[in-house]
């Protein structure tokens, strides 16, 4: 028979993320900007009242980091960890069709490339994990992945700074499954350096006010000759 004071609380942050406003202000959240409370009272359409009493229930659950500067507080996901919760969640939501899906151009878009937290998610972020699992650059057959030697050395042909990113209290590659694909995507601190270098090439830009990222056509040539995938015939 187990303690109960050693089980964790699940309950009590399901809770919190489960309430309409606070999970779509998570959701806006995952943009990995920061964010203020009149614009989340918009994302979540509520006032600007409610947004603020919702984020300090999110700020106390530490699910949520404030920083205040000025007469100004921006707010963000706590971490990586959260973030991945949420896309989790999202994942889950569209697997049981809780979501209406938009058709347009905006959905079309953010299926092919987006921002999960801090890492690319959508088409080309599936893209990315397969190129690199078929080029032996990552191994593993759960959500924790190992770099390889090989892996090593294509990170820092790219600019990444492997001791830097070891050094931080963070895995450094980890399988995520993508809502959209219904297959994995790079996360971990070598995913969140690829999506910045992406950016730093100026291969890509983020799209305002949403998750979206928009490839340019220069951009998006660089990112397939660079993560090559061969299909099976």
């Amino acid at each position: 028979m187990h303690d109960s004071h050693e089980t964790p609380d699940i309950a009590t942050i399901a809770k919190l993320i489960g309430d309409h406003a606070r999970a779509t202000i998570l959701v806006a959240m995952m943009t990995g900007r920061a964010l203020t409370a009149t614009e989340l009272s918009r994302a979540a359409n509520v006032s600007r009242s409610s947004a603020s009493i919702h984020l300090s229930k999110l700020v106390d659950a530490k699910l949520v980091d404030v920083e205040s500067v000025g007469r100004h507080r921006y707010f963000r996901l706590a971490n990586h960890e959260v973030g991945t919760v949420i896309e989790t969640l999202v994942g889950l939501a569209h697997r049981l069709g809780a979501v209406h899906v938009d058709s347009g151009p905006a959905d079309v878009a953010m299926r092919k490339a987006r921002i999960c937290y801090d890492h690319l998610a959508g088409d080309l972020g599936v893209l990315v994990y397969d190129s690199l699992r078929q080029q032996g650059c990552i191994r593993g057959d759960g959500r924790e992945l190992t770099l390889t030697e090989k892996g090593e050395s294509f990170a820092r042909d790219f600019g990444v700074d492997l001791d830097a990113l070891e050094s931080r209290r963070r895995p450094l590659c980890l399988a995520c499954l993508d809502w959209s694909v219904r297959r994995p995507h790079l996360a971990g601190a070598l995913g969140a350096a690829l999506l910045e270098g992406f950016f730093a090439r100026k291969w890509a830009t983020r799209a305002r006010k949403t998750r979206t990222v928009i490839f340019s056509a220069t951009g998006e040539r660089a990112l397939r000759a660079r993560f090559m995938y061969k299909t099976a015939h």
